[in-house]
């Protein structure tokens, strides 16, 4: 993949920036609360105590699991401008690397719903136990599998839009925030009015879909995207981590206002280096806990 943290649009159907428009929808359950077949069918892969869950939703949970990749990839940072970085050779690429192609075929296997052929893909493969050549690995880029995995590991069921695209969960979070939609542990806030908390995530449009903005959301159709889970909050800056990253699991630094604001008043990212146009707030069940402090960054 190439070294700029977003996911590359395709035509094909499965991929991790593009996808069908997502529909105004309920989740149905029975009035006892069981899953429906179809429901089950799609949680094949989910262990169960993320399915019951164990313990409540919850942000600790969320971040620590994030931190625990970040740190299962040697803890990479990248606050380079976008696209400065010479692109590693293919067979130097972290995704690629023994144990490492396997952790990715996790984050698809749990983070996609099973009835999805990408949930058989890893980090060098596709379903059919393929090995695809390094230059093609956009073509099954992990960026939105690692969100879902993420989520999914920390107990939000079936409350979260698990998708190969991030335009998925911001189009429902969008609509969520309209109360066009119901069930889900995703709403959108503005950049400019919301402080992001660690567990939040916040997202930009990539390629053509750089110019959107808040106010376009919900979108008619997918869009190229992507989006870092927010780990610290620190004065003037947040700490995110996102997968896909330099073909990695890799944190960055993003600059805001001195009240924790990604953008200005106009909507305006602070950091220039990226579009940020929304913040998903997750609304996890247990909102006491205080996140554990990152104890080893570089």
């Amino acid at each position: 993949m190439t070294r700029f943290p977003f996911c590359l649009v395709l035509l094909l159907p499965c991929v991790a920036c593009t996808a069908p428009a997502a529909t105004t929808s309920t989740i149905m359950r029975s009035p006892e609360g069981s899953r429906t077949a179809s429901a089950a069918e799609r949680d094949l892969h989910v262990p169960d105590f993320a399915r019951r869950p164990y313990v409540p939703f919850n942000r600790v949970d969320a971040v620590a699991i994030a931190l625990r990749e970040w740190r299962l990839f040697e803890q990479p940072v990248d606050d380079d401008p976008p696209g400065t970085r010479p692109v590693p050779p293919p067979d130097l690429k972290p995704e690629r690397e023994p144990g490492l192609w396997e952790r990715v075929g996790e984050y698809w296997w749990l983070g996609i719903d099973a009835t999805q052929s990408a949930s058989a893909w890893t980090g060098k493969h596709d379903e059919y136990g393929n090995e695809f050549p390094a230059g093609q690995d956009g073509e099954f880029a992990w960026s939105a599998a690692f969100i879902s995995y993420v989520m999914r590991t920390a107990g939000a069921d079936d409350r979260f839009p698990y998708a190969i695209a991030h335009s998925t969960y911001i189009n429902i979070a969008s609509e969520m925030a309209l109360h066009q939609t119901t069930g889900y542990v995703v709403t959108a806030e503005r950049p400019e009015n919301y402080p992001p908390k660690p567990g939040d995530l916040i997202c930009l449009g990539r390629g053509r879909a750089g110019k959107l903005r808040y106010d376009d959301l919900p979108t008619s159709r997918g869009f190229g995207g992507h989006c870092d889970i927010v780990v610290t909050v620190a004065p003037g800056q947040l700490s995110v981590i996102g997968g896909n990253v330099d073909d990695a699991v890799t944190m960055k630094h993003i600059p805001v206002t001195p009240d924790g604001l990604i953008a200005t008043p106009d909507g305006t990212p602070v950091d220039t280096r990226y579009p940020w146009f929304v913040v998903i707030r997750i609304l996890y069940d247990s909102e006491t806990e205080s996140p554990p402090a990152v104890t080893s960054m570089r």
